[in-house]
């Protein structure tokens, strides 16, 4: 409609052009569908450049944008270069030959600073990437922002106060920080592969996914083959761990050479997931349940070899339910993979060892005790088939339970050669956390490099390629 030939009150013609430049561009927006229905509902009232226009406060956004690589972030995601064009031409006389110019102008320069401003917000407060959505086994709760988080930047009074607010303040961050931009070189590595380790653990950091600093809580880092129990703040136990094997454990591929093949998650079957549960009992001289690609791959393999393998290892074999009294005289050779379950008994060669710390999950793994205590000795500790052996359970136990009657039972109950399980329940849950981190700083300051040992570093960077410095 032209607006020579039908002219239109100040208010209609702004509402027209401002729903003609949202229709037009909405291929350029990253959050059509919430810029949209904010306008809408707000009779498309160009609320952001009403409240911030005059004065200095979308140069100091720009200013903000730029200094995105700080965080490792290309200032281009935030189109700063895109929003001062358009602030400029909207302060040139000879620019703007028209009202309709002017209106059309501040029509694009209110998309592009709402669009901006919530991409900045979310990568600072939430990261860039969503970690569900790119691993194949991440099961940890995360938190991701919603329309009504994202709207939030339409009700900003104070553009500086509120930038300086969405600035990331974890000390592990704030580190990583400094250290990136002192382009910090790791020993063995590249200082583009430097780079890259801070840029995705940088992003790590961003996601929200992270224990309450004030809880009581057990924490494993997979890469660093350790476990933590956390309580205020402060490490009161750490010990050695050993992990599910890794795809990656030789450090074969590295995060210095990107391929766009990369972005596919493709786990080794015996990695341990990352998660978040709650650690709700123990069993003592537990029962191991063994799993069908164990009993498949393992199992049933050394029983066709050796036919008193499985009462050498107090293995026993149930077959729809019921016990098989005499397994010897099975072909294992020739048995079907799901003709058979397994279960081995308490003992000193259970594979569980004394005690193991269960808590929901749907990947079946849990923190346990291990009759291969030489496996600590071990610089690379990915040595298990998925669940987490722990070096000092009795330690974990009296962390979890404290020094009390429940404690002493589990003392006991370890020093038998008992083979009845016994289950004892937390009076309190405890949340436990399987993490993945390569690089951070240590309480003394120092930063700490771990190998890729699973590749997420590597599937993650090849997400975060097109949007990082490095």
């Amino acid at each position: 409609m032209a607006r020579e030939t039908h002219p239109l009150e100040d208010s209609q013609c702004r509402l027209y052009i401002i729903q003609q430049t949202l229709q037009d561009n909405k291929a350029n927006l990253t959050y059509p569908q919430v810029i949209g229905a904010y306008y809408n509902k707000n009779g498309y009232d160009p609320v952001l450049l009403m409240d911030h226009l005059k004065g200095d406060d979308l140069k100091i956004m720009t200013d903000y944008f730029n200094n995105a690589p700080q965080h490792g972030l290309k200032a281009e995601l935030f189109k700063a270069a895109e929003i001062k064009a358009l602030l400029a031409k909207l302060h040139d006389k000879k620019a703007i030959k028209t009202l309709d110019d002017a209106y059309k102008t501040m029509a694009q320069l209110e998309m592009f600073t709402a669009n901006s401003l919530i991409r900045y917000s979310n990568a600072l407060q939430y990261g860039i990437i969503s970690p569900r959505k790119i691993y194949a086994r991440y099961f940890t709760e995360t938190l991701r922002p919603d329309s009504n988080f994202m709207s939030n930047v339409f009700t900003v009074k104070e553009m500086k106060t509120y930038l300086d607010s969405i600035q990331p303040r974890d000390p592990q961050y704030v580190s990583l920080q400094k250290a990136f931009s002192q382009d910090i070189q790791v020993n063995g590595m590249s200082q583009e592969e430097s780079d890259r380790y801070f840029a995705v653990n940088l992003e790590r950091l961003r996601w929200k996914n992270k224990p309450k600093a004030d809880e009581k809580y057990v924490i494993v880092n997979i890469p660093d083959f350790r476990l933590d129990v956390m309580e205020g703040g402060k490490s009161v136990l750490n010990m050695k761990v050993c992990v599910g094997e890794g795809r990656n454990m030789e450090n074969e591929v590295k995060l210095d050479e990107y391929d766009e093949g990369d972005k596919v998650d493709r786990p080794f079957s015996r990695e341990t997931p990352q998660l978040n549960s709650m650690i709700h009992s123990v069993q003592v001289n537990p029962v191991w349940n063994i799993p069908e690609s164990i009993a498949t791959k393992e199992i049933m393999v050394e029983a066709a070899q050796d036919p008193y393998y499985l009462s050498n290892k107090n293995i026993d074999v149930y077959q729809n339910g019921k016990l098989v009294d005499d397994p010897e005289t099975i072909d294992w050779g020739s048995a079907g993979k799901n003709d058979y379950e397994f279960k081995q008994r308490p003992g000193n060669d259970n594979a569980l060892g004394k005690i193991k710390f269960l808590f929901k999950n749907r990947s079946s793994v849990y923190l346990h005790d291990t009759p291969a205590k030489n496996a600590f000795n071990q610089t690379m500790r990915a040595v298990s088939h998925g669940c987490v052996r722990v070096e000092q359970p009795q330690k974990l136990a009296e962390a979890l339970f404290g020094s009390g009657q429940q404690y002493q039972t589990i003392v006991k109950k370890m020093g038998e050669e008992n083979d009845a399980p016994t289950n004892i329940d937390l009076p309190k849950k405890v949340p436990v956390y399987l993490t993945y981190v390569t690089c951070w700083v240590d309480e003394a300051g120092k930063l700490q490099f771990r190998p890729d040992v699973y590749s997420l570093d590597v599937v993650l960077y090849a997400h975060l390629a097109k949007m990082v410095t490095v």
